[in-house]
């Protein structure tokens, strides 16, 4: 018999996220924010990623976006969670 597939990435940040006790709608957020990441990039992996990534993605967020500078904030706190 095959073993079990491991848990994939944001439902272990959402266990994780539910270990530390972050509130529902917080860890709601930071599942958003680090798969629009994921996907900002092309599906990459975030362990193959780095700060210029995050830059260019937050940056991504002001610019084409224009979300306030305390949802950058928010998303920034999602990706360091990570």
């Amino acid at each position: 018999m095959a073993p079990p597939n491991p848990p994939r990435l944001l439902d272990q940040v959402r266990e994780v996220a539910r270990l530390k006790h972050v509130s529902p709608a917080t860890e709601k957020s930071y599942v958003y924010y680090i798969r629009d990441f994921i996907l900002f990039h092309h599906k990459q992996h975030p362990k193959d990623m780095g700060a210029p990534e995050i830059r260019a993605y937050l940056s991504h967020l002001a610019i084409q976006r224009h979300v306030a500078a305390s949802t950058q904030t928010v998303a920034l706190s999602a990706l360091l969670f990570l």
